[in-house]
């Protein structure tokens, strides 16, 4: 790689860590403001939730197309016409005055969303000194888990003293600042461009994507065996089938899935999987634990929840540095022994648990996801060469879009179904209804909390193969121009 202009490290750090803390941040405030949305608009749950889960189509239909968009226009170009999108649309959301416009205004949020992350974290093993990678990406983890630390704390100050509009405003300054320190510091590099746009295999992985998509977030409200979401699952299936065919068979595909070839890459996506749905399995089971038993509101239930989320975050310097000193299979091990310990006292949850009980091993939980989700990201995407490394970025964060649907359509299924059988056995035993309702709902959560420990202990054997040893053996020539 010839260098024409030395890059400085923090500025650019700085614009990509603001983008992925951006991302994060438009999906983690949303939440709280939905009861405000539906007063605002005079609307029902089911119309509102569609300003969080069109958002999260559209990221997930977008994520694996950006490799191509990478290669052909750059990842710089692309980042910041992306943040230019993430701003008009923040504006065309607070411009809202029907909740379809606010709707379509989030999906197009969504969908330059979509782009971001992938982008950052392309440019980051590309851009980056390769001595300074494991730095930065530990930085952009923290960005992308400090936003969910403070979003909810955040988006209930801004919506208790402003308005919901508010929630979007704060999107402008900080897009802003991405524009002025990424057009000044990130490098512009000339890649290699793909032959040609495979039309087919984008129409494919977009269809099949939203097909997935669409049954695992809506499964649980019209039921896993209703015409719709069965639809969806087969046609998602099938286009998905197709697109595997078009990306091994084209010489230019969409995706290249050639990166499962490294086996290093490959072995680190289950691991990230795996680990991705125990944090889950915490994100939608407390705040249900805090609000519908303990009948916290969403904002106490938030504060109950910060200092685990802000642990997560903090912790991330620390595990980069210890990258460089320990064989990273090692600290993998100690996050998954940790994230194990944790939702196995998790599962021992009663209608009287105190908050602490709850602070305490929801921090063990989530310091030790930021123990296996660095080492596991960078693991991974070092041993691809530059020239597929965007591909690999957009490959692990589609992945992760989906993971997060299909968790969270799997844990809400089986809470639904575990509750229901305690509910209804402990009524068989005698006792009262308004009582059993109650601790049946705790037992479920309890139930899927240790499905959760089980889950995590799947990955014990595939972190074997994250060792230390770096097999890259390719040296790319990448030509990169200031611009």
């Amino acid at each position: 790689m010839e260098k024409t202009k030395e890059v400085p490290y923090w500025p650019m750090m700085s614009a990509i860590f603001l983008g992925s803390f951006l991302v994060s941040l438009g999906t983690s405030t949303i939440n709280l403001a939905l009861p405000f949305l539906m007063k605002s608009f005079n609307t029902n749950l089911d119309t509102v939730k569609w300003t969080l889960t069109g958002f999260m189509l559209a990221m997930g239909t977008m994520a694996p197309i950006t490799a191509y968009l990478g290669e052909r226009f750059s990842y710089k170009r692309i980042y910041l016409v992306s943040i230019i999108g993430f701003i008009t649309a923040s504006i065309l959301c607070i411009l809202s005055t029907s909740i379809t416009f606010l709707v379509i205004s989030r999906i197009i949020q969504g969908a330059f969303s979509g782009m971001i992350v992938p982008a950052t974290m392309a440019i980051i093993y590309q851009a980056v000194p390769k001595e300074r990678q494991v730095s930065a990406t530990s930085l952009w983890s923290m960005a992308s888990m400090f936003a969910p630390a403070i979003g909810p704390t955040l988006s209930g100050f801004l919506i208790q003293y402003f308005s919901w509009q508010a929630i979007f405003v704060i999107n402008i300054p900080i897009g802003l600042i991405i524009l002025v320190l990424g057009i000044k510091y990130i490098p512009y590099f000339k890649l290699n461009v793909p032959e040609f746009f495979d039309s087919k295999g984008f129409i494919a992985i977009v269809i099949g994507s939203l097909g997935l998509l669409i049954a695992f977030s809506e499964g649980e409200t019209l039921g896993w065996t209703s015409l719709t979401i069965v639809a969806s699952l087969v046609v998602g299936i099938l286009a998905l089938a197709i697109f595997v065919y078009r990306a091994l068979t084209t010489t230019s595909p969409i995706l290249d899935i050639t990166v499962f070839k490294y086996k290093k890459y490959s072995f680190s996506v289950v691991v990230y999987g795996i680990v991705m749905m125990s944090l889950y399995a915490g994100t939608l089971l407390i705040p249900l634990f805090l609000q519908n038993i303990q009948h916290l509101s969403a904002l106490d239930a938030g504060i109950v929840m910060l200092p685990a989320s802000l642990c997560m975050a903090l912790a991330m310097p620390l595990v980069g540095k210890l990258y460089n000193k320990l064989n990273p299979r090692i600290i993998i091990m100690f996050g998954i022994i940790l994230v194990a310990i944790g939702s196995f006292a998790m599962a021992r949850l009663s209608t009287n648990t105190s908050k602490t009980f709850v602070m305490l091993w929801m921090i063990v939980r989530n310091v030790g996801i930021s123990f296996c989700t660095m080492p596991v990201t960078y693991s991974g995407m070092s041993v691809l060469p530059k020239s597929i490394s965007g591909h690999g970025s957009s490959v692990n964060n589609w992945l992760a879009r989906l993971v997060s649907s299909l968790s969270m359509a799997i844990f809400a299924s089986l809470l639904t179904a575990r509750a229901s059988m305690h509910v209804t056995s402990l009524i068989k035993s005698g006792t009262k209804q308004t009582i059993a309702q109650g601790s049946g709902y705790v037992m479920g959560i309890n139930d899927v909390f240790f499905i959760s420990f089980v889950i995590i202990l799947i990955a014990v054997p595939f972190s074997y193969f994250l060792n230390g040893k770096n097999n890259k053996t390719n040296n790319d020539k990448i030509t990169e121009k200031a611009s």
